[in-house]
């Protein structure tokens, strides 16, 4: 396979967008890092290799789209992010459909998965639900199922959906997409441990402000298991911050998205394996738990401004939790936007597009050790141990 080229990469955005001005160079080390991987350890196919190097090309260049924009709209650069209400819970914890029952009350603005990739130019309120990106980005997620079958009985797509905040640090190239989607061990253990994750948070707020520029909200509603490796460098940026936490089961969570991630990198890969998946993100899955345990004992998290959310009960009645959320977060909960989630449930069921089956066996790994390992987490915030049926 010939080698990928960053140089070339960064040529093509620059051909693509007439720019050339990235405005720092921050990201320059997570990329190289990242193609080292793709090269040495993630088993690309024919497939895979026209992945990672259309996405870097788009990343790229949705960054010197909205560096451009902000440089001819300085104006921009004033207008403060109101402290948004960010989920950081584990992934398979309940996040995605807490995120987008949330997203339906009109008060928050949840930046969708059209606009996050396709920023450029930015919304605007007159066309937000009939601008001709949507068409597009909705095309391209049929296709994603289509080329991955059951994919959405794992993880809903759309292009109206809200979309996480790990694609918007992707332009940051430190986001933890990357090592979900493809095998990439080396860079996965940098991003996790070694990294400085500032200048995402940095580019996230640069790239919220763009969004908002022509369609403001009240308040933005985030979300991305991500962020839970990360919650010092959020609040860094975003000291105000309102978190949710969704809690489950680790040995739920490590199983769950092993599963996730074999199915993720059949596209891009003809080799993967849940055992392999399973030896490097079981580790990574718990120091995540283990760093929002500290992140509370530490006083990084304000106990004030985090509601926690048990993925048993909230599933078992949603509206009683969300009603709760909004409780302890002194926000009003009102009729109608109650209403609008309860139609988004009806119409988005758990069963919409299959459900996803999953064993621990599959990972390989010993139950009685990682029980062991999980249990600090599950004492700290008394979260019960889960069968396998």
């Amino acid at each position: 396979m010939e080698p990928i080229v960053a140089e070339h990469l960064i040529e093509q955005a620059i051909a693509a967008t007439g720019y050339d001005d990235f405005e720092t160079m921050e990201w320059r080390e997570a990329l190289d890092r990242m193609i080292e991987a793709w090269h040495h350890e993630s088993n690309l196919n024919d497939i895979g290799r026209v992945m990672v190097e259309s996405t870097t090309v788009q990343f790229l260049a949705n960054r010197l789209n909205i560096v451009e924009y902000r440089k001819t709209h300085p104006e921009i650069a004033t207008r403060d992010i109101t402290p948004p209400i960010v989920i950081v819970g584990q992934a398979r914890t309940g996040t995605t459909i807490l995120f987008d029952l949330l997203a339906q009350d009109p008060a928050v603005r949840v930046p969708r998965t059209w606009e996050v990739d396709m920023p450029s130019p930015p919304p605007e309120t007159a066309t937000y639900e009939t601008d001709p990106r949507i068409d597009i980005v909705e095309a391209s997620s049929a296709a994603t199922d289509m080329i991955i079958p059951g994919f959405r009985a794992i993880h809903p797509m759309g292009a109206r959906l809200g979309q996480e905040c790990v694609t918007i640090t992707a332009s940051a190239f430190r986001s933890v997409m990357f090592p979900t989607v493809y095998r990439m061990p080396s860079y996965g253990r940098w991003l996790l441990y070694e990294a400085d994750m500032a200048p995402a948070y940095r580019w996230h707020r640069m790239f919220l402000q763009h969004l908002q520029a022509r369609h403001y909200g009240e308040r933005w509603l985030l979300k991305t298991p991500g962020h839970i490796w990360c919650l010092e460098a959020l609040l860094a940026e975003y000291p105000e911050a309102i978190l949710v936490q969704t809690h489950r089961d680790p040995l739920r969570v490590i199983a769950s998205v092993s599963s996730l991630q074999a199915v993720l990198r059949k596209l891009g890969s003809d080799t993967t394996d849940i055992a392999d998946i399973a030896g490097d993100w079981a580790e990574w899955t718990m120091e995540g738990f283990d760093r929002s345990v500290n992140a509370r004992r530490s006083g990084v998290v304000d106990p004030k401004r985090v509601v926690d959310v048990n993925f048993d009960q909230f599933m078992n009645d949603p509206f009683v939790a969300i009603a709760a959320i909004y409780d302890q977060l002194g926000l009003s909960f009102t009729t109608s936007a109650e209403d609008r989630m309860r139609k988004f449930l009806a119409a988005h069921g758990q069963d919409e597009h299959g459900r996803h089956h999953y064993t621990w066996e599959a990972t390989g790994l010993d139950r009685d050790e990682w029980r062991d390992r999980a249990q600090s987490y599950q004492n700290y915030f008394g979260v019960a141990s889960e069968s396998f049926t």
